[in-house]
């Protein structure tokens, strides 16, 4: 609930925003008609949620991760590939990266990687069409709203699904709503084009991998949007000492060495990592 008021520019905790001396009243109606719109989606059944889940073996390679077709790990079939941070640091406290939370190839130790994405946008144009020939920009933005949330919640009970039945590894958790929100679970599900992996261009080994696209119908923009909108991607790590991460800002020998392990120019690349970069292009 918190997360779709500050979708709609009002800041504050649920429920108590709904006494605020300023925009109380605002709020309380903002929340009243999304349900009021969420009552309406689910009578008439048109919006559809679509997943897809992808466990594969894999194991890291420095700053890579090299997905197999199976357990024999003879025939790689993908490579993810991330940064590490280059902040400046207290003493003994390392520079992350994502590969690090998978188990090194060179230890022998069979380790995995999940990727996921979601969609609850399937049919919303529906509703879009008929807003905007109403000129009804209010539930053009309030449907946009409702269904990004369903979306974020769906890719929260995936990963619910991922931990406790499909990969297995938390199968005894029982985390109440508060914990969820408070991500007291283990692993992660970092999303490309975000702070643990800011380079975009990423998704399209995730939509090549899962056939996403031609599965479940979430397609990507030139600029790696997800259409539609409210569509969640990313990765799955399981690693117990696994968190949010944050790269931060990048050098040039940095994005060199990344550009020559995705075999990318690196002038192509600099301008996916334009906000990264601590140097002028």
């Amino acid at each position: 609930m918190v997360a779709f008021l500050q979708y709609v520019e009002l800041k504050g905790t649920y429920p108590k925003i709904f006494e605020n001396e300023r925009y109380g009243s605002e709020a309380k109606k903002i929340y009243n008609d999304a349900n009021a719109l969420l009552d309406r989606v689910i009578k008439d059944n048109i919006i559809k949620a679509h997943a897809i889940i992808g466990l594969f073996p894999a194991n890291a390679v420095n700053e890579d991760v090299e997905v197999f077709a199976d357990e024999h790990r003879s025939s790689k079939i993908s490579t993810f590939h991330f940064m590490r941070q280059q902040t400046q640091k207290q003493q003994n406290t390392p520079n992350l990266c994502l590969a690090d939370y998978i188990a090194p190839k060179e230890s022998g130790a069979k380790d995995y990687i999940g990727t996921f994405a979601v969609t609850t946008g399937i049919g919303i144009e529906h509703y879009i069409e008929e807003f905007k020939k109403d000129n009804d920009d209010y539930n053009d933005i309030m449907i946009k709203a409702v269904t990004d949330r369903l979306a974020e919640a769906f890719a929260e009970l995936m990963h619910a699904k991922v931990r406790k039945e499909l990969w297995g590894f938390c199968k005894d958790e029982t985390l109440n709503n508060e914990d969820l929100i408070l991500e007291k679970y283990q692993g992660i599900r970092p999303a490309p084009g975000y702070a643990a992996c800011p380079e975009h261009t990423e998704k399209r080994i995730i939509w090549d991998l899962m056939k996403v696209e031609e599965t479940i119908g979430i397609s990507l923009t030139e600029s790696y949007a997800m259409f539609p909108a409210a569509s969640v991607s990313g990765y799955y790590f399981a690693n117990p000492e696994s968190k949010y991460i944050g790269v931060g800002k990048v050098s040039k020998d940095q994005v060199a060495d990344l550009a020559a392990r995705k075999n990318m120019p690196v002038d192509v690349l600099e301008k996916w990592l334009a906000v990264n970069l601590n140097y002028d292009i």
